[in-house]
């Protein structure tokens, strides 16, 4: 029983981490069309910036802790705004209506140049945030002993995909997106600004994507390259649930996350191949994702 409830506990603290990672892509897809290789650049520099900020204020003994959780958001919707907003207008905008798979090609050098700027900016020696990580203590669950940040880490990701389902389905302007994701020809007709959707939903998914970095620097040495492990499991997710979609992510990081903590308490050996195991067998029976939808080709 407490082997159970520790795979419970495992999987629900790595699936909320996934679905926090993932959220951002596919929202980004959903609207966009737009595969964003860029993505785990997002994340790591959501990491840097509240690693950075973060540091600094404990280095300084600036002030009471709970101001470092006030910090790491605010560091990532910073970083998520400025980056989403010059990427979109300086690049991206120039490039709608191109092939599908050549935005995948600009999004991959665009991670590669990323990738290197922030080398340039943080150089390549670790980062550490730990003080918010530990601040928060443990809580006893039987015989295990949790970590509270991780914990909130959960009640963070369920409150950011209900925002994310209201935004979508209970305002107008959600409602407005969901036009231009079904028939962005029509929305345009109808005096949609589909360009103005664009950059929102660009920055909206460039923030979500350094808020989870942000939120998982506390819990790991914030390094370079994290950003290319992230990507691909971050596809592996979006891929399981359908891309373009919220609830599709929620149950694929969901799937992989508790498949994961499985693997790893019963037979470690299979934890670097039950994700792709997982992505493989849904896609033999479901080739667009759990939910994801068929699209009709205009001819």
């Amino acid at each position: 029983m407490t082997s159970l409830l520790a795979v419970l506990i495992d999987g629900s603290i790595y699936a909320s981490w996934l679905f926090l990672v993932a959220a951002g892509l596919t929202v980004i897809y959903g609207v966009m069309r737009i595969l964003n290789m860029a993505h785990g650049s997002f994340y790591a520099i959501g990491a840097y910036s509240a690693a950075s900020l973060v540091g600094w204020y404990f280095n300084n003994g600036m002030g009471p802790a709970w101001i470092s959780y006030l910090m790491l958001v605010g560091a990532a919707l910073v970083a998520g705004l400025v980056v989403g907003v010059i990427i979109e207008r300086g690049l991206l905008r120039l490039m709608y209506g191109r092939d599908e798979i050549l935005m995948v090609i600009i999004t991959y050098a665009l991670l590669l140049i990323l990738e290197d700027g922030m080398k340039i900016v943080w150089g390549v020696s670790p980062y550490f945030a730990y003080q918010p990580y530990s601040e928060l203590g443990r809580t006893s669950l039987g015989l295990l002993k949790v970590s509270n940040y991780d914990l909130a880490l959960v009640g963070v990701s369920a409150l950011l995909g209900l925002g994310l389902w209201a935004w979508l389905e209970r305002t107008n302007q959600g409602k407005v997106l969901r036009a231009v994701i079904h028939d962005r020809e029509i929305a345009v007709a109808m005096g949609v600004n589909v360009k103005l959707m664009f950059t929102i939903t660009f920055v909206l998914g460039t923030t979500l994507g350094a808020l989870a970095g942000a939120l998982t620097a506390p819990a790991i040495s914030v390094v370079p390259g994290i950003g290319i492990e992230v990507i691909v499991l971050a596809f592996a997710v979006v891929v399981i649930g359908g891309l373009g979609s919220i609830g599709g992510a929620a149950v694929g990081a969901l799937l992989v996350g508790l498949s994961r903590a499985a693997a790893v308490h019963y037979a470690p050996e299979f934890e670097l191949f039950v994700i792709y195991g997982v992505m493989s067998l849904v896609l033999a029976f479901r080739p667009e994702g759990l939910f994801g939808r068929t699209l009709v080709r205009k001819i």
